[in-house]
This record gives structure tokens, C-alpha cells and sequence, in this order.
């Protein structure tokens, strides 16, 4: 698997966090039918390795772990079905580990001397986080202006509002967001309204620019 290519056909990365880990099969369909065979689960929950080994059950569908802090979450991630690795910030065991291991692996990054950080490890694939609260667009504008071989997956205050804004900037590979699967619309079971907010994400995120002005 060219595991950027595949973030690059996607552009959204839904990002879930799951109380209950059952939720995970039923969820990954109604990714998938609403066009995004894709998900990170987060270890912020005890349900992190069982939902990510229920969800990578679903053929064609593209499970990772998020909030990685430990090689013993990695592991347990990779153990359990995990194709990719995320980290908040930029651990260089994990990272080391991850290498190790051939699983692709995005840690945090926000500043440049993290970003060199990553380049000294091989890595031109890195998460932005949490991006909005790190200056968004400008301060990725600018990073990828320096950095020109390097992509980025923002992710921290995206929204429908701010997607397109993330994703015509030249060194983003795709946005990570949580609008699609809250913990609401999970926990109640309302998985069509999941699809429902996928396809509209899709449309969102392959949708040509506007075009300004009028008519000559």
C-alpha cells in the first residue's frame, strides 16, 4: 500500500474517538458509504485497540491509530490491525519504532525545528496539530514555502467552514476531522447521518474553487 497516495485520493481523514468499542464495525460502514474508507482511532479511550481491530475487519477500509504517545500503544495498534500510526507531537521512539516496523507513521508537527526533526528521520509525511491554534493556513503557507518536499495532514479545528482553505495549499495532503463522527451522533447510533456528513465532506473536499467576480 502507498500509504500517501491513499491519503492523497481521500483528503478528509475522519478522526474518532470511541467509548465503546462495538461501535467501530458499524461505523466504518457508514464511512464507507458515505465515501471516506477511512478512519483514525484515537487512544484516548480503553476501546482503542478492539475498535480498531473491529473496524479493520471491513474490506477496503483504511484504519489507523491516533494519539499514539508509547512503542507499547504502536504496538498494540499494529497488533490489533492498525495500517498507520499518528502522534500528537513528535516521539522519537515511536517514530524509530514505527521505521522499524515499516508501518507508516505521521507525528505532530508545529514548528520548523520539528519539521527538521522529522526530515533527519527520513519522514515527509507529517501531521500539523493542532493547527488552528498554530496559525492555520498562514503558518502552513509558510512552512511549506521552506519545507518543499514535505506534506502536510492538518489537524485541530478543521471544519466545513475552513476545509477547502487547508486543502488548496500546495503541501497538504489531506485534513484530519472530527465533524462526521462527534461522539453524539456515534453514541445515539445515528450512522446514516454519518454517511450522511461523509458524502457531503466528500463533495466539500473535490469540489472545484469558486470563481471570483463577474462576468466580463
Amino acid at each position: 500500500m502507498d500509504f500517501a497516495s491513499e491519503l492523497g485520493k481521500l483528503r478528509v481523514v475522519p478522526v474518532v474517538k470511541l467509548t465503546a468499542a462495538a461501535a467501530a464495525e458499524p461505523l466504518a460502514h457508514a464511512l464507507q458509504a458515505g465515501g471516506l474508507p477511512c478512519m483514525e482511532i484515537t487512544f484516548r479511550t480503553a476501546a482503542a485497540p478492539e475498535a480498531i481491530r473491529l473496524a479493520s475487519r471491513l474490506p477496503g477500509m483504511l484504519v489507523g491509530a491516533g494519539t499514539v504517545l508509547t512503542t507499547v500503544q504502536a504496538q498494540q495498534a499494529v497488533d490489533n490491525g492498525a495500517q498507520f500510526i499518528v502522534s500528537p507531537g513528535f516521539s522519537p521512539k515511536v517514530v524509530a519504532w514505527c521505521l522499524e516496523q515499516k508501518i507508516p507513521v505521521l507525528p505532530g508537527v508545529c514548528t520548523p525545528t520539528e519539521v527538521q526533526m522529522a526530515l533527519e528521520y527520513g519522514l515527509e509525511l507529517l501531521k500539523f496539530f493542532p493547527a488552528e491554534n498554530y496559525g492555520g493556513c498562514t503558518t502552513l503557507a509558510a512552512l511549506g514555502a521552506v519545507y518543499g518536499g514535505v506534506k502536510f495532514v492538518p489537524t485541530g479545528g478543521i471544519s466545513p467552514a475552513n476545509l477547502r482553505d487547508y486543502l488548496k495549499l500546495p503541501c497538504v495532503l489531506a485534513c484530519g476531522g472530527t465533524w462526521m463522527v462527534q461522539a453524539a451522533l456515534i453514541d445515539n447510533g445515528a450512522f446514516g447521518e454519518i454517511t450522511r456528513l461523509s458524502a457531503e465532506t466528500v463533495r466539500l473536499a473535490v469540489a472545484p474553487p469558486p470563481v471570483m467576480g463577474g462576468a466580463l
